[in-house]
């Protein structure tokens, strides 16, 4: 069991640097192609590639989805349409170290959701937890004065990106319920709607005037961050994510994003991004409070199964 979890933890871990290290990758490429044709090259890549992997692997029956097809889809469209669309549309109108912040705050929207679909009203350690990490997140966007992020567009980026993780943690918690799935399966059998859905919102976008196809030359500049961006930021990054959310469960997965803005504010500094000590101070209070909170749940857990 030990060593089950332990490798739980580790493809997690793996699933959540790639994801860190994707921000400020996505954020370079956006200067030449628009995050809907990002997202729909991303997740349309990896699903062409994940189709062969599986038929080879576990043949015809893979592809069956035994009368799950409905729920199936659903949550692919969650979870690889709209969370990836809107975290990347935020990410065109803010700032990698916001998006990372705010997706960090996953945990708490686990434990809200779990409220409001499940009845478990969260403890109060857990509701004061989740007051800190808002108060981290409004000191990270502000700087600590709120009237500089108002008017501007970078709010609206926070909100889209903030909706975006909300739809991740739909898509993580559903996937609970697909336990006589391989991994392999459940990632394809969600891939696949989750790609049409996108090819469809970046359709209507391109035809509202919102997203623009890109040239050839544009994509051929950014080819090996687009690589980057489908291989490891999904393909890779999804294997992992849901061969360790099975192993070690939605909770103790969501504590592993704790690392998401650890990831991404090295980056920024190893670039020479300056933060401002606000910003910091920040970014502490969120991955404090929801690493707090994380570990107090599965103290409580612990304590229920040895009872």
């Amino acid at each position: 069991m030990q060593r089950q979890f332990a490798t739980g933890v580790a493809f997690t871990l793996v699933a959540v640097l790639l994801w860190g290290a994707q921000f400020p990758v996505a954020k370079s490429v956006f200067a030449t192609v628009d995050p809907y044709h990002v997202s729909l090259i991303r997740y349309g890549v990896a699903t062409l590639l994940l189709v062969p992997i599986v038929a080879w692997r576990d043949g015809p029956a893979a592809f069956r989805y035994y009368g799950r097809a409905w729920p199936a889809s659903l949550l692919g469209v969650i979870g690889m349409c709209g969370s990836p669309l809107l975290v990347f549309a935020g990410l065109e109108l803010t700032r990698p170290e916001h998006a990372a912040i705010i997706v960090s705050l996953q945990p708490s929207m686990t434990a809200i959701v779990d409220w409001a679909l499940r009845g478990r009203r969260p403890a109060r350690f857990t509701v004061a937890c989740i007051a800190t990490a808002f108060v981290g997140v409004v000191l990270v966007v502000t700087k600590g004065d709120p009237s500089l992020v108002l008017g501007k567009r970078e709010l609206l980026g926070d909100l889209l990106v903030l909706v975006g993780a909300a739809c991740w943690v739909v898509y993580t918690m559903g996937t609970e319920r697909f336990g006589g799935w391989s991994t392999l399966k459940l990632t394809l059998l969600t891939l696949i709607p989750g790609s049409i859905g996108l090819a469809v919102a970046t359709a209507a976008l391109v035809a509202l005037g919102v997203a623009r196809v890109p040239t050839p030359q544009e994509l051929a500049s950014v080819a090996g961050e687009l690589a980057f961006l489908a291989l490891a930021g999904v393909l890779a990054a999804m294997i992992c994510w849901n061969a360790g959310n099975r192993r070690i469960g939605a909770l103790n997965s969501m504590l592993m994003l704790n690392f998401v803005p650890i990831v991404v504010f090295a980056i920024g500094f190893l670039q020479g991004q300056a933060f401002a000590p606000v910003e910091l101070a920040g970014a502490g209070l969120v991955i404090g409070a929801l690493a707090a909170n994380n570990l107090y749940l599965r103290h409580v857990h612990a304590r229920r199964a040895r009872s």
